[in-house]
């Protein structure tokens, strides 16, 4: 592969605004929630990096062969990596994907096809664009993909602030996440959060039913949650971090008394047994190795059921949180058994379809 943009390529980024920006001369683009994906096409050799530049192309052989036929011959695009179900993007048939085993692989390639969403264009033919600004590569990205067809999409575009609300708010239930704003005279840098997106932020009482210690040992480095089902079933739906190293500390001394006795009768104390046997009798359990890491500890501390946290959070995958939470407060006026599903708040499906073609 011989590009003026060659692999590993470090995707330029975005600092959270909690408002909409608003500023002359922004481009508002929707969020995609995917796998962050660099494509590099040479003629017939293919390969798609990541956002941690680790090759995906193993992952997604279907839409290797699709980007072979609907790109320009020599190029590099910037775009997300998504899987379209039923009730909009679906982000747990991405991440079955990240599997040792081709065999299993090419068999979720053709039950759960992929799609690629572009966004920039980092080079084309053998001219590299990384310092042309983004409303001239954006032209030349419309150009490049202009008889294209599925599962390569151009993602929409607009400058009118009107619009991007719109888009936050109506594209949820398709799975999108929020909403991006690029200057129209912005370089390509990568690895840099040059870029701004506002995400959906939404608040829950959640119970602690455990922690995880920091990697340096010194305290807590994330509070482990659940939320009841309607058979008061606790499940495990994320965890909440990002603490300080003295809020760690202190977390650690904090909770120290809640682990005492706290695994006789915890509901989640046959964890274990569930990953050894893979049979969870449908609860959601922590534990569970790391696709992306499987050295990662998943060792956890479990507490005794007593407290209730609010957190904050941006969406939901399926019944748990789409990313980390981060702690708002304690919330010692509620009983951890009223923690449970209903207070999430689920936004209204869209049809896909519509967004592809906004």
């Amino acid at each position: 592969m011989d590009l003026p943009v060659n692999p590993p390529v470090s995707p330029m980024l975005a600092k959270l605004a909690r408002e909409l920006p608003v500023a002359e001369g922004l481009c508002y683009e929707p969020k995609w929630d995917g796998f962050r994906g660099i494509v590099f096409r040479d003629g017939h050799e293919v390969e798609l990096g990541s956002r941690n530049e680790r090759p995906l192309t193993r992952y997604f052989p279907e839409l290797v062969d699709s980007l072979r036929a609907e790109l320009p011959e020599r190029c590099v695009i910037d775009g997300e990596i998504v899987i379209a179900g039923r009730n909009g993007l679906d982000f747990d048939a991405l991440l079955q994907r990240i599997h040792p085993a081709l065999s299993r692989v090419r068999l979720l390639a053709e039950r759960t096809p992929a799609s690629f969403v572009a966004f920039d264009l980092l080079a084309i033919g053998d001219r590299d664009l990384r310092a042309v600004p983004f409303a001239r590569r954006r032209a030349q990205l419309e150009e490049a993909l202009a008889s294209s067809g599925a599962p390569v999409h151009l993602t929409p575009v607009t400058t009118s602030v009107a619009v991007a609300r719109d888009w936050f708010s109506r594209f949820e239930g398709a799975g999108l996440d929020g909403v991006v704003a690029k200057p129209a005279d912005l370089a390509y840098v990568e690895g840099k959060r040059v870029m701004l997106k506002m995400k959906h932020e939404r608040t829950a009482d959640c119970v602690v039913a455990g922690f995880r210690w920091h990697k340096d040992g010194a305290g807590v480095g994330s509070l482990l949650l659940g939320l009841y089902d309607d058979r008061a079933t606790l499940h495990h739906v994320g965890v909440a971090t990002s603490f300080p190293a003295a809020k760690r500390r202190a977390l650690a001394d904090e909770l120290a008394p809640l682990t005492h006795d706290a695994l006789a009768g915890h509901p989640w104390r046959g964890w274990a047994e569930a990953v050894t046997t893979g049979d969870d009798g449908g609860q959601r359990l922590p534990g569970a190795p790391s696709r992306w890491n499987a050295k990662a500890d998943q060792a956890w501390e479990p507490l005794r059921i007593e407290r209730v946290a609010e957190v904050s959070y941006d969406n939901l995958q399926g019944d748990r949180f789409r990313h980390a939470t981060h702690l708002v407060r304690w919330r010692p006026d509620r009983d951890p058994s009223s923690c449970t599903y209903d207070q999430l708040e689920r936004p209204v499906p869209e049809e896909l379809s519509r967004v592809f073609g906004a």
